[in-house]
């Protein structure tokens, strides 16, 4: 099928799914706000994390909630002030915990991100920029001996998917040491995942990509998508409304009431995260990115930038960032003596994730979406703009998307 198409966001996900339709031959406009780089789609890790196969609804996350707390110097923050909104979230994620949904989470999961990197590749191969993606695994380290022995440990329990890990070498770990003057007790390296390796310069690649086939920005922003005689109506809060043959919702934490709009529940919360970031120093360029699993931060090196995250808040997208994160994210970069310069940057931005850790990717008449994808956004971009343009054009995509169909939450 040929046709128009409206897609709302204009993220990695957004871009990715307007990309694969152009790529069948429709004509794609991309409806979003005139602030492309400040969304989680350019602030998280640059990390493809294909190692993620376990949902984090799980019974193992929920018993490690009391020693993860921000208040007692974790990297989990539960605003008192946000509860109305994380409350009906974590009873909804119980639910999703329970062994025999986990295993099918888990199963679902980790056929999508199977299909991760080869998605990517060909993407970038279309673009022109297949060195922005770099599949070099990446470390974890521990500080402490008994941190390190469970840790591993952990790991030899967790599936990992496409990937694998082994203890790192002597030289891994004299050059890990030289990252940081904290003692490194032990250390990992996973191999099959990889790392983008300049954000700014995806976001140019793909918009740049979009343009040239021939796509069309409206920078508005988007109240709701319906469905109105078998075609698709966006409506706009300044402008006209847009019909096409079909409107994809992919605004990421915003995506719920654009949903709702053609009748479809998703139970988003905003899962906020912080990073800081700036001159890289010396820290080495084909360093690939560095788990402090003890301080639940990764420091991922870009072409230009040294970025330090963490935190993990469930909150409303419209709450003020809470300015102790950074400092909590700072007083690590300190403690550790990690090689990131003045200036450095705060970032805080809105992960979309639902209470079971699946992405929500599918169809309702001529009301499509790609959204909800959590830790995961960037990982699973590519591939959820093919899976999806194969939906909308009556092929198979390359894993099965019932399970990640809205009506799961009906």
């Amino acid at each position: 099928m040929s046709g128009d198409a409206v897609v709302i966001g204009d993220g990695v996900v957004g871009l990715n799914v307007a990309l694969a339709l152009q790529r069948r031959g429709r004509a794609v406009t991309i409806v979003a706000p005139d602030q492309p780089w400040r969304g989680a789609s350019w602030g998280n890790a640059g990390h493809i994390a294909v190692e993620q196969v376990e949902p984090l609804a799980s019974l193992a996350t929920v018993r490690s909630v009391p020693d993860r707390l921000f208040v007692r110097g974790g990297a989990l923050a539960l605003p008192p002030r946000a509860i109305a909104a994380w409350l009906p979230f974590a009873l909804r994620m119980l639910r999703a915990a329970a062994p025999t949904r986990f295993a099918l989470g888990k199963a679902a999961l980790s056929a999508m991100l199977a299909t991760a990197v080869p998605a990517w590749q060909r993407v970038l191969a279309d673009t022109g920029r297949p060195d922005l993606l770099r599949i070099d695994g990446h470390f974890v380290v521990w500080e402490s001996a008994d941190s390190a022995a469970r840790g591993q440990a952990a790991w030899a329990r967790t599936d990992t998917g496409t990937a694998s890990w082994r203890a790192a070498t002597p030289a891994e770990l004299a050059r890990l040491q030289t990252l940081t003057h904290v003692p490194i007790a032990g250390a990992i390296r996973l191999e099959g995942s990889g790392q983008i390796t300049d954000s700014a310069a995806l976001g140019d690649a793909l918009r740049s990509r979009f343009v040239a086939a021939g796509g069309t920005f409206v920078h508005d922003r988007a109240r709701g998508a319906v469905e109105r005689e078998g075609r698709a109506r966006v409506l706009l809060e300044q402008g006209a409304p847009i019909d096409a043959d079909v409107a994809v919702v992919a605004a990421g934490a915003a995506s719920a009431a654009l949903v709702a709009a053609a009748g479809l529940h998703a139970p988003l919360i905003a899962e906020r995260g912080y990073h800081v970031e700036g001159d890289p120093g010396d820290w080495p360029a084909d360093m690939p990115p560095v788990v402090f699993e003890d301080r639940s931060m990764i420091v991922t090196r870009f072409a230009h930038r040294l970025r330090a995250a963490s935190i993990v808040e469930f909150a409303r997208t419209d709450m003020e960032p809470d300015p102790r994160k950074w400092a909590r994210i700072r007083g690590h970069v300190a403690a550790l003596g990690l090689s990131l310069r003045a200036p450095v940057e705060p970032w805080m931005g809105a992960r979309p994730t639902l209470p079971d850790y699946l992405p929500a990717i599918g169809r309702r008449g001529a009301v499509a979406y790609a959204f909800g994808h959590q830790h995961l956004g960037l990982t699973l971009a590519a591939t959820s703009g093919e899976a999806l343009a194969a939906l909308l054009h009556g092929d198979a995509p390359a894993f099965d998307l019932t399970p990640f169909a809205l009506e799961r939450f009906r």
